[in-house]
């Protein structure tokens, strides 16, 4: 009964941080520094968990004309990671407004 006490109270107190980019070096920094803000401001950070990558293949031809069985494959691949943070205080929030990211990494907060 203690465990499901203890969810309940934290579930309201969680801010997910789902982060998508093309390159996974620029995704792994960013997790970096959102891990490490966290843990200046004592709050809880569990991840980086990362989620199946999505790739999409595009198939085109290499000549518009004659050669239609030659064609060229192009792929593109979007990593994505997740970052709970448990028990966030309102300094939590404004070290994580403040930080600055990479410019190819997307963020999507939700609360």
């Amino acid at each position: 009964m203690v465990f499901f006490k203890f969810m309940a109270s934290t579930q309201q107190l969680k801010i997910r941080i789902q982060l998508r980019s093309y390159d996974s070096s620029l995704l792994e920094a960013s997790c970096e520094q959102i891990i490490e803000a966290a843990k200046r401001t004592d709050a809880t950070a569990v991840g980086p968990i990362p989620l199946p990558t999505k790739k999409k293949i595009y198939c085109v031809l290499r000549s518009p004309h004659v050669d239609k069985d030659s064609r060229e494959h192009f792929e593109t691949r979007v990593h994505r990671r997740i970052i709970d943070l448990y028990l966030p205080s309102s300094k939590t929030i404004d070290t994580l407004t403040r930080l600055d990211l990479p410019a190819g990494v997307d963020v999507e907060v939700k609360l």
